[in-house]
């Protein structure tokens, strides 16, 4: 075996094989990344294998909408049937294995729900909703053959000695006919639907019901057994395995079982309830009837689907399931695999092991109804949306693509090493790129290339990189086997971007330790999300949020900013400072790695200032690659000197003092002015305009005072928390 390892090396004309700690790659070796691409003539196995599918030909369009039921005769003519919305017949049909198509018979009824051939070759219709069974004549006479007084009739199936079981809804029984088309109830299941049905090796018949999911074995003396209750509603397909197990393919949930529809898209009947002649032996064990069922409608089944095997000592076990696809149809391939009709994609499986399966083919009909296995390995499946019958292998397309989803880098992006492991079983591995800077695919992308003669990858650098790969079968017809896809990607390096600095409260430091104690005297202060509106709120809490909260320390100025790579790259900063008359920038830190500042203002001249921030990606690229941008703050004042008391004065008319004093700033405005009488308590005064909005402002004050002398003492602070204390002593 040839094992094949195919590397296309670095886009970039003789860069070197060594990548920046920011290079990503694509990694595809598991089903979950190949399902989201578009496989055409390829299989997918749960370990994330793809290979060539099996052949999948259109033998016949039939020209009606919905085909849900295949019997095949002795001679390997192919029968089924279906009807058109809108009318009232529906036909039977027969197909030969070279496609050649017939219309048999066409019977009373909008569906054919199912086709069974006997011994003799004669051909049974069950429709739906009449509830009749015909039997069709070689020169395509139909004739009722029964008629079990049902709504729906749902299967049909031969024993050895030839009778022909029924099996119904809405009463959930199941009918046996003789070969002369006398019949009566064998058996009832205490369910709403039997609701599929097939007869093992022993006669014994192996039931699906709804809505209790029950697997019935029910023997040729009408005794029945549940051999498995399903987590789900309805089991919508049985099958026996040559190896004699049985496989059971259940949908639905059970909970809500208000106003559920069957899993089989038919037109509504009419409702005509009816009853059948005879009776017979009831389940043994005594389960409930299931609720009310409306008229079966246009399937949107939700939930999935599984299947189950149960073993000939009757042990069940779980050994497939999928989250959205509803199986509708059970086959067996020469391997004795379990083949998985299903919809509504028209995925056709293979289960392998209660671990291996594999999506075998992608069918462009909505659902794959019904399976019939044939002779040399050949299966044939009929599908609903449109009704067409199809051959399924034997052999192997001869050559199979699988095209991946765009993979969005988020960025312009140099495409890398791309890989793949492949055993090519002498067939061949090809891979194609293509790339593009719109999320889809449709137009105005560059073409699909191969690499050229040195493996590097041919498409333009872009946002979108997209893969084909193309699996060809040698001359002996094996197919290769793509294990894994591996394709590299560098994003272009794009500058940081600052988007905002934002000067903090004066006299607040950031809080970088983080033993404060929630109780203790010293202010706190917790900032809003930077670029809010300015509101600050004070407590005694802490928040861990270094940027965000701020303790009290006077003389400390701050700034904090907000930033971003579109790379995804670490960041360092450095702070600047230049007063507004200067020309050179002094450096406050450098690689930094907070977004937040705060200095000693007390060194520095009081005036105005401003900040530079630079942001560089330098620790997650080359020196020679790095990239930074800067940006300046709004101009921001340093105050750390006194507002000035000046004409404090104080006179005394008997008990009443007057005190009258002006404040001044030089730089801001004079936010507070109090007084302490005799060393009591500082009390706020209010300037003479009332307002404390300017600079400059004035305070006069009147107190009652005994005594032959008092001492007043007055303290003004500025916005920046600068004081300045005076007092005047009266006599």
């Amino acid at each position: 075996m040839r094992i094949s390892r195919w590397i296309f090396a670095a886009v970039l004309a003789g860069a070197p094989l060594v990548f920046a700690v920011d290079t990503e790659s694509w990694v595809h070796n598991d089903k979950t990344d190949f399902e989201k691409g578009i496989l055409k003539n390829l299989s997918l196995r749960s370990n994330g294998r793809l290979t060539l599918a099996p052949e999948f030909r259109e033998l016949a369009d039939l020209s009606v909408a919905y085909l849900w039921t295949m019997a095949a005769d002795s001679k390997g003519i192919l029968y089924t049937g279906g009807g058109n919305p809108g009318s009232s017949t529906s036909k039977v049909f027969a197909v030969d294995t070279a496609g050649k198509s017939r219309t048999v018979a066409e019977v009373p009824g909008l569906q054919i729900q199912a086709i069974a051939v006997d011994r003799q070759d004669r051909v049974y219709a069950a429709t739906a909703p009449d509830g009749k069974v015909y039997r069709i004549t070689s020169g395509g006479k139909a004739d009722v053959f029964y008629d079990p007084k049902a709504h729906y009739i749902w299967a049909l199936a031969f024993n050895a000695a030839g009778d022909l079981f029924v099996a119904t809804g809405d009463a959930g029984e199941i009918h046996r006919v003789k070969p002369d088309g006398t019949g009566s109830v064998f058996f009832r299941t205490e369910e709403t639907h039997a609701r599929s049905m097939a007869v093992d090796g022993k006669d014994n018949l192996i039931v699906g019901t709804e809505p209790s999911g029950l697997i019935l074995r029910i023997s040729p003396a009408g005794e029945g057994f549940v051999l498995y209750q399903a987590a789900r509603r309805e089991v919508t397909a049985v099958a026996v395995a040559p190896d004699g197990s049985i496989y059971a393919a259940a949908v639905g949930t059970k909970s809500g079982n208000t106003g559920y529809t069957l899993a089989i898209p038919t037109p509504p009947p009419a409702p005509a309830p009816g009853s059948a002649q005879g009776a017979g032996p009831r389940a043994g064990s005594s389960l409930p009837p299931g609720p009310g069922m409306p008229p079966p409608a246009t399937a949107s089944v939700a939930g999935g689907s599984e299947v189950y095997r149960i073993a000939t000592d009757n042990y069940p076990q779980k050994v497939w399931a999928h989250p959205v696809d509803i199986v509708y149809a059970i086959a067996f391939d020469s391997g004795g695999h379990a083949i998985l009709g299903t919809g509504n994609k028209g995925n056709l499986y293979r289960v392998e092991s209660q671990l291996v399966s594999t999506l075998l083919i992608n069918a462009d009909p909505t659902q794959i109804t019904a399976l019939t296995s044939g002779p040399s390995g050949r299966l044939f499946a009929v599908t609903g949306n449109v009704g067409k019958l199809y051959a399924i292998g034997p052999g192997l397309e001869k050559q199979g693509t699988y095209e991946s989803e765009p993979l969005d880098v988020g960025f312009f992006s140099f495409w890398g090493r791309a890989s793949g492991k492949s055993d090519l079983n002498g067939g061949t591995v090809q891979f194609e790129t293509r790339s593009g800077n719109l999320d889809r695919t449709l137009s105005n992308w560059s073409r699909w290339a191969p690499p050229d003669g040195q493996q590097r990858v041919t498409s333009p650098s872009a946002r979108f990189l997209q893969y084909r790969v193309s699996l060809t079968a040698g001359p002996s017809g094996l197919s290769p086997e793509l294990r894994e896809i591996e394709v590299a990607w560098k994003a272009k390096n794009v500058a940081p971007v600052i988007e905002q600095i934002e000067i903090t409260p004066a006299n607040y430091k950031f809080n970088a330790s983080s033993i404060l104690s929630a109780t203790s005297p010293v202010p706190t202060i917790s900032l809003q999300p930077i670029g809010s509106p300015r509101r600050t709120t004070t407590a005694l809490t802490v928040d861990t949020t270094s940027a965000s909260a701020m303790i009290y320390a006077k003389g400390f100025s701050g700034a904090r900013w907000s930033s971003t790579d579109p790379n995804g790259d670490e960041m360092l900063y450095k702070v600047e400072i230049r007063g507004v008359k200067e020309h050179t920038w002094r450096l406050l830190r450098d690689k930094l790695k907070e977004k937040y500042l705060a200095i000693d203002s007390t060194s520095f001249p009081d005036g105005e200032y401003t900040l530079r921030v630079t942001a560089t990606d330098a620790p997650d690229n080359p020196a020679d690659q790095a990239i930074s941008t800067v940006l300046e703050s709004d101009r921001f004042v340093l105050d750390n000197t006194p507002p000035v008391i000046r004409n404090l004065t104080g006179t005394r008319s008997g008990d009443r003092l007057t005190i009258r004093w002006g404040a001044q700033d030089s730089r801001s405005i004079v936010s507070k002015s109090e007084y302490s009488l005799n060393g009591t308590d500082w009390i706020l005064s209010d300037p003479v305009n009332g307002l404390s909005d300017a600079s400059e402002l004035d305070y006069s004050l009147s107190l009652t005072a005994a005594g032959t002398e008092a001492v007043v003492a007055v303290r003004v602070t500025d916005e920046y928390d600068n004081q300045s204390v005076a007092k005047v002593v009266i006599p």
